[in-house]
């Protein structure tokens, strides 16, 4: 490889991995809200100049998650109820689009795949393990996304990974108490099992919807306590 284009493609992935860090670990809240990025100190421990990293805050400021205030330079921004019901509605559109994919493409491994993902969720849910419980649930979700093949529409549910692993993390307690959230997990397996497209389809639309009603509440009520 040419080494001017070389250095270029390494330059591009220094400013990525800037950006796809301080995303994750600001939507997964280990950067609380309202705390002042100072870059010496954030390029210090992403190992990284300051260019690359406020290439990644501009970014970021695009994505809603930092905001530049004057004289108080950049601080991270809190969710709002408008984020949040964005990142669902992205959600919910883009699985009604995958889900004859899905439907179409589901096969026996699939289903085994499924029930063993839905064996260990039983027993987290049995013993109100929520921290388990949310890596089961994306990973049951997730598995099912996989089988529509999509990769172009499964890119963009990816780009809201972080976000959605930052709303399970504030809605999972709630969906341990909520054992009819559980009990659709098995009504989605189910209907895949029985090729249900329309079935499906209005369930997981009914699932994400009342996720989306779970976190929002949650929020709300975060708010309401900070008055």
């Amino acid at each position: 490889m040419d080494p001017e284009l070389e250095q270029t493609e390494s330059a591009k992935a220094i400013r990525e991995l800037a950006y796809e860090q301080l995303k994750h670990t600001i939507i997964m809240g280990e950067i609380p809200v309202g705390t002042r990025i100072i870059e010496t100190h954030f390029a210090k421990k992403l190992h990284i100049s300051r260019t690359p990293l406020r290439e990644a805050l501009r970014r970021l400021e695009q994505d809603g998650l930092v905001e530049y205030q004057e004289r108080k330079g950049v601080r991270v921004s809190a969710f709002t109820i408008e984020d949040i019901e964005e990142v669902f509605l992205i959600r919910n559109a883009l699985m009604m689009l995958i889900m004859p994919s899905i439907i179409q493409n589901v096969d026996d491994e699939d289903i085994t795949a499924l029930k063993n993902i839905l064996s260990e969720m039983d027993i987290s849910q049995r013993n109100e393990d929520a921290d388990a419980l949310a890596k089961q649930n994306r990973a049951f979700h997730k598995t099912i996304e996989s089988i529509s093949n999509k990769k172009r529409i499964l890119r963009v549910i990816d780009s809201q990974e972080d976000y959605i692993l930052r709303f399970s993390a504030i809605t999972i307690a709630s969906i341990v108490r909520r054992s009819n959230a559980h009990n659709e997990h098995h009504k989605m397996l189910e209907l895949l099992q029985n090729k249900d497209l329309e079935g499906l389809s209005k369930l997981y639309e009914h699932h994400l919807e009342e996720s989306k009603e779970t976190c929002l509440e949650a929020v709300r009520l975060k708010q309401q306590k900070q008055k």
